[in-house]
């Protein structure tokens, strides 16, 4: 079977824009999975139990990960879709928290037991 120099021709751009295509995603989601990279200052209000409210802890994105920018121990995650999961930690004051970030903001809940005192509410960030 002998194949035609247009034939060949088709067969490449074909196989290019397929190899495009297939590369295209993965770029993407890298491009995504960073866009919420930076430095968030998290305010978290009190609406249940005795706790202080107005405390503010940066967090620092880097990827999927979400950690602590200097203000006690912070660990979770932030997916490509903006939802996120933390957990923090101040000497024995402990919490969770979930939400949505979109664009350079973002808010969700938190509950946890605060200097002794079992306190749940909301959080608002921004980013830097």
């Amino acid at each position: 079977m002998t194949f035609s120099t247009r034939t060949i021709a088709f067969t490449r751009s074909i196989l290019a824009a397929a190899a495009l295509t297939a590369a295209a995603p993965v770029a993407a989601d890298a491009r995504i999975a960073g866009s919420y990279d930076g430095v968030w200052n998290v305010v978290f209000a009190t609406t249940r139990g005795a706790c202080h409210s107005g405390t503010s802890i940066p967090f620092t994105v880097a990827g999927n990960r979400v950690s602590s920018a200097g203000g006690g121990r912070v660990e979770g995650s932030v997916n490509r879709g903006g939802a996120v999961a933390v957990r923090v930690s101040v000497g024995a004051s402990k919490a969770r928290g979930g939400g949505r970030l979109v664009g350079n903001s973002g808010s969700g809940s938190w509950s946890g037991i605060i200097s002794g005192d079992r306190c749940s509410g909301t959080w608002q960030a921004t980013r830097s």
